[in-house]
């Protein structure tokens, strides 16, 4: 989910940009400082939206540059457990494929995928159910409920999320769509027979 929220921060101007404008120079070094860093309690940060305010600038002894306390806006996103996600997969392996959501991937393991057994085709790099003739592949856009959330703010690439579309409105989206087709005659002829 995406979030709008106000944080708190010290950025580093070094001397070289000393001269320029202050309130763009400290949104840029505050882009630059965060952008893309991720805290355990406040997800990844996508985007440093607003300055709110600027304190006075500090200097430390030894170093040319001016630290600023900055207020500011910024967008930030957190999966949030049961919450309701449409992604695009990324990449279809054995064990699964892996959905982006924003600025995170997160994982749909085969087991949670549809209740028909599914097995992996290599050579299209795709998952294949065995009866219904379905498939899932790279590319292909799916809505998925997030039910395993585990953040790794050191190494954000090891944060962990878990998937899973076996439940009711879930699943791939050309799936839902033909299965929303295939009621609406019958329920145009139920009406009929009324």
């Amino acid at each position: 989910m995406y979030k709008l929220m106000k944080l708190v921060d010290t950025v580093r101007i070094p001397p070289t940009l000393l001269g320029e404008e202050i309130m763009p120079t400290i949104k840029n070094a505050l882009r630059e400082k965060l952008e893309g860093q991720v805290d355990k309690k406040l997800g990844s940060l996508v985007a440093v939206y607003n300055i709110d305010e600027v304190g006075e600038g500090h200097i430390l002894v030894g170093d040319g540059a001016v630290y600023y306390d900055v207020t500011f806006e910024a967008i930030m996103f957190y999966p949030d457990l049961q919450e309701i996600i449409e992604g695009e997969v990324v990449e279809a392996v054995g064990f699964g494929v892996f959905i982006g959501m924003g600025p995170m991937d997160g994982l749909l393991h085969v087991s949670q995928i549809t209740d028909d057994f599914i097995s992996y085709d290599a050579k299209n790099a795709r998952l294949v159910t065995k009866n219904g003739g379905k498939s899932i592949a790279e590319g292909d856009h799916v809505r998925a409920r997030i039910v395993a959330v585990s953040i790794n703010e050191r190494e954000p690439k090891e944060s962990k999320i878990g998937l899973t579309m076996r439940q009711t409105a879930l699943g791939k989206l050309q799936w839902l769509e033909e299965a929303r087709r295939k009621k609406q005659p019958q329920e145009a002829s139920g009406e009929e027979a009324a």
